[in-house]
């Protein structure tokens, strides 16, 4: 038995994703070429494009093809630099240069931001409430006209906590800040429409929708800004070089298009399961702590401390009863630290050290979320059982 549970760190690819993928294989052409073959292939990366852009509610012409969400956010922290830099790395004399981000975001928003701070640029790490959110009112008092940018994410992906990214948008819009959000964990699990939120940039990655990996994209809303990170040829209008990557391009656009027509389906199953999960466990297995926020949260994300049980056990134990879960961000898994995620929601070490995020997923069935239920139970009970702590 394997009962797949860590959907949050990548998702299998679909059965209509494979098959789109197979049938490109026989599309040869260099999609910047101008004979038919390289016709044939742009056509389909602009197909793509389309269906990407129906996903997020935007017209087609803003999205911009990208190896994955880190170069996506990377893009957007390079862009700002360059903003706010001459040729030679000098301040420029606009005096915009204050970087706001969250506490809590995916760790390449928050080592670009630490670059950039590293470069001389003022940056704040918005501290977040018990929940996940962040502090509104230490947004509103740390905005101002110095502010260049302001990047949080609209869902985390360690405890699912979803962020009030138009209200946030609106305030970074007036205070006239950039305004970007890593949604990556976002689109295809919640309805997620650029346009609507306000935002200037926004990051999505196809192997979190059930498509290939190695490939993203970057909206970037019609006037705003942008630099290039990858350097060389004219692909995507100048704002990233490089060969199309065709055939994960055309998954992309598959998973995009059945991401938009099965999301309240998709939405309403997982938020089932999520719940009879919960329940699951608050029933089974006494003294434990749900992290992250009771309402504002991804549908099919579970996040779960277990006091005087140690995560990487409860791993290992899992696993070797055929279910597999995480600790937490699939980018931080060979790091001793307990979870920045957790400190930051005031979760404090020994929880952090024993939680587990359990992210839901296509295949994943009421009978799989019994089981699951009732192999943790005894883990925990076994765990604690030898345990020092409880």
């Amino acid at each position: 038995m394997k009962i797949y549970m860590d959907y949050n760190a990548t998702t299998p690819l679909r059965e209509e994703v494979r098959a789109s993928l197979i049938e490109d294989l026989a599309v040869y052409g260099n999609a910047s070429s101008m004979h038919a073959a390289g016709r044939e292939a742009r056509n389909r990366v602009e197909k793509s494009r389309r269906q990407i852009g129906e996903l997020l509610g935007v017209p087609a012409k803003t999205i911009i093809f990208t190896s994955g969400g880190s170069e996506s956010n990377n893009t957007v922290f390079n862009t700002m630099r360059r903003l706010a830099s001459d040729s030679r790395g000098a301040p420029l004399g606009s005096g915009r240069r204050t970087i706001i981000t969250s506490a809590i975001e995916h760790p390449c928003v928050l080592n670009s931001a630490k670059y950039l701070e590293s470069l001389g640029f003022p940056v704040y790490f918005l501290p977040v409430d018990g929940d996940g959110k962040i502090r509104m009112d230490e947004l509103k008092k740390i905005l101002s006209p110095e502010t260049l940018l302001v990047s949080v994410m609209m869902a985390n992906n360690e405890i699912g906590t979803i962020q009030d990214i138009k209200e946030i948008a609106a305030l970074a819009k007036a205070a006239g800040a950039w305004m970007h959000t890593d949604a990556v964990q976002a689109v295809g699990k919640i309805p997620v429409n650029a346009a609507e939120l306000g935002v200037d940039y926004l990051t999505m990655s196809a192997h979190k929708i059930y498509g290939p990996k190695g490939i993203g994209a970057l909206y970037v809303k019609e006037h705003a800004p942008l630099f290039p990170l990858v350097h060389g040829g004219h692909q995507e209008e100048g704002m990233r070089a490089g060969t199309y990557n065709n055939t994960g391009i055309l998954g992309f656009g598959t998973a995009a298009e059945l991401a938009k027509q099965g999301l309240e389906r998709y939405s309403n199953t997982m938020n089932a399961l999520r719940i009879r999960l919960r329940e699951g466990l608050l029933e089974k297995v006494p003294h434990i702590k749900i992290n992250g926020h009771p309402q504002d949260v991804l549908p099919n994300t579970l996040n779960v401390s277990f006091p005087g049980a140690e995560g990487e056990a409860i791993l290992l134990s899992m696993d070797l009863a055929g279910i597999e879960a995480s600790t937490g961000s699939a980018c931080a898994s060979g790091s001793l630290d307990p979870s920045h995620v957790l400190l930051a929601i005031g979760a404090g070490p020994e929880l952090a050290h024993g939680s587990i995020r359990f992210s839901l997923g296509l295949g994943v069935s009421e009978a799989d979320i019994d089981y699951v239920v009732e192999t943790v139970a005894a883990i925990i009970k076994r765990l604690r059982s030898m345990s020092t702590i409880v």
